[in-house]
């Protein structure tokens, strides 16, 4: 930004990153592909597509042509509450640029459109070329560290390491002669939100969870608990006592890997690094490998005492992007992206140049016709406040982390509203309250935040034993991703002696429109304006308690 780059911010909330912005675009939350696709038609409108590229390097692009040409600006004006002129103007700046990216996180992923959301977005890329080359690609920046590692070692339903599909033969056979022959089934497996499903159902009866603390980090979390509970057998594999680990039949005390374990770990942008043990774990406490490999033993397949190196060893010779990055060469160069094929090779830092090549190399990129749906949480009279959650600088997602220690820039849970909804409610900041929505209700006191447009509300999900924010969320998850709509649930809001909190009366459409009102004058603002030795029960798990007998407990590796 020093050296001149523009930055555009589009999001709901005048966050910080939107006070730096040359221009903010106040969405709607959940019109994130109405945006897309309107930027789309604009940018074909007045001919500054990459038509050589398009060309050359993907394909679908006459169903992508008319599939945006319903939304025009106009059109997606009222869908979004964008101005018409901020979205043409945000259009060419893209366009035009020399170099352009777009990063997003989790406010387009945490919708029950996720993955139409995410091409959206790359269909933009495809229609300027801003991709494949140095400076210009497509970022989704991870909310918590080695989210990309964890994907990278095949963390995922349908994936072995190194982004092999399971479905692929021949990576399926290298893995399974590694492994020691052991039949790995050729169709991909239950993601999260699957696997709740088949607890419902009851065909998933035995639960072995690690590093993550669905109890609290799921959606309509009064359903996870009440699965969770009802489960033959629950382990539990974590550096705290989560809440879920309260549920567990069995709780493994487990290292905290940044510090206490040797390893690696990989940023948002692919760079492997080395992780080195500072500090030994507390006892009962071990490192998640040795943890792993008695728990083989304990089934009758002998791993072994493997070090750290020796495991990293054998993923790279299952995983051609690893397979360059021995432990000396990591630490010799501070860490490298993968791709990394040999020992020669200095690592990639960034993808898809084979687009550019002619001719290209591999498969084409598909354009993706999207359509926009808007989120399934209605606004209506009966709940006309639009509630979106997210995280604060300082907190892991619910708190596990950093809940339980002090920090000058934390402070408790809250419902966030604009100036315009206070006075409008009749509430005084910091009064407390009774948000509620289809699902829950939670008390929490309200605060006053600038930074909000009428008819939105903010929570986070950092306080989840004082403010159980997802007994509100809505547990509508995308089919393609299972990601649930975090973003986006229908809330109203009550005071404490029982009286709903007076308000407008308003139609149902105007509900639905309430989170866009005053959208369009802070649009444009330059920056500057004002504008396994495991242990059986919770009771024994020691390690998890260390720190603080009253720690808030929450996801710690997972969401």
């Amino acid at each position: 930004m020093r050296n001149g780059a523009r930055l555009y911010t589009i999001d709901p909330r005048r966050t910080g990153s939107a006070e730096w912005s040359d221009s903010w675009l106040g969405i709607d939350v959940g019109s994130d592909i109405a945006l897309a696709n309107a930027m789309g038609r604009e940018i074909l409108a007045a001919g500054l597509e990459n038509r050589a590229f398009i060309a050359r390097a993907t394909t679908g692009f006459e169903a992508y042509r008319k599939g945006v040409e319903k939304y025009t600006l106009d059109h997606a004006a009222k869908i979004t509450g964008v101005p018409a002129e901020a979205i043409r103007e945000l259009a060419h700046s893209y366009a035009r640029a020399d170099r352009a990216e777009i990063c997003w996180t989790l406010g387009i992923t945490e919708h029950h459109n996720a993955v139409d959301n995410v091409l959206a977005i790359i269909n933009l890329a495809l229609l300027t070329g801003h991709v494949g080359r140095y400076g210009s690609g497509l970022n989704p920046l991870r909310g918590q560290n080695n989210v990309q590692g964890g994907g990278d070692m095949g963390a995922i339903p349908n994936k072995l390491p190194g982004g092999v599909d399971v479905e692929d033969d021949a990576g399926r056979a290298r893995c399974q002669q590694a492994w020691g022959g052991a039949a790995i089934p050729p169709k991909r497996g239950w993601h999260l939100s699957q696997m709740f499903e088949a607890m419902g159902r009851g065909e998933l009866r035995t639960v072995y969870v690690i590093g993550e603390n669905p109890a609290q980090s799921e959606a309509d979390c009064a359903h996870t608990m009440h699965l969770l509970e009802n489960l033959d057998h629950l382990v539990v594999q974590d550096i705290f006592l989560t809440k879920t680990a309260e549920y567990a039949h069995v709780v493994l005390p487990a290292a905290a890997s940044w510090c206490e374990s040797d390893g690696t770990v990989t940023s948002s942008e692919r760079r492997v690094q080395r992780v080195r043990k500072a500090l030994d774990p507390p006892g009962g406490a071990r490192d998640d490998i040795a943890i792993l490999c008695d728990l083989a033993g304990r089934l009758g397949r002998p791993w072994g005492s493997p070090t750290s190196e020796q495991v990293w060893d054998e993923l790279r010779g299952l995983s051609s992007w690893h397979k360059g990055m021995s432990y000396r060469r990591l630490e010799e160069r501070g860490g490298i992206p993968w791709p990394c094929p040999d020992e020669g090779h200095a690592g990639s830092p960034f993808l898809h140049a084979r687009l550019w090549k002619d001719p290209v190399e591999g498969a084409p990129a598909p354009f993706s016709a999207v359509e926009f749906e808007p989120p399934v949480d209605e606004l209506t009279e009966e709940y006309p406040i639009r509630l979106t959650t997210g995280r604060r600088l300082d907190s892991f997602n619910t708190g596990v982390q950093t809940a339980g220690y002090a920090s000058p820039l934390r402070r408790g849970e809250s419902l966030d509203l604009s100036p315009e909804d206070l006075e409008r409610y009749g509430l005084g900041d910091g009064e407390r309250v009774r948000v509620v929505s289809r699902r829950g209700s939670v008390e929490t006191p309200v605060r006053l935040d600038a930074g909000l447009r009428p008819g939105l509300a903010f929570m986070t999900l950092h306080f989840q034993d004082d403010v159980a924010t997802n007994l509100l969320t809505i547990d509508a998850t995308d089919p393609k991703s299972g990601t649930a709509e975090f973003k986006a649930t229908a809330i109203r809001i009550e005071r404490l002696n029982g009286a709903r909190a007076a308000g407008p009366k308003k139609s149902a459409a105007g509900a639905r429109r309430g989170a866009a009102a005053g959208t369009g004058a802070a649009v444009g603002a330059r920056r500057g304006a004002s504008g396994a030795r495991g242990t059986t029960g919770a009771s024994s798990a020691k390690r998890a308690l260390r720190a603080s007998a009253t720690r808030a407990r929450a996801g710690v590796r997972g969401r």
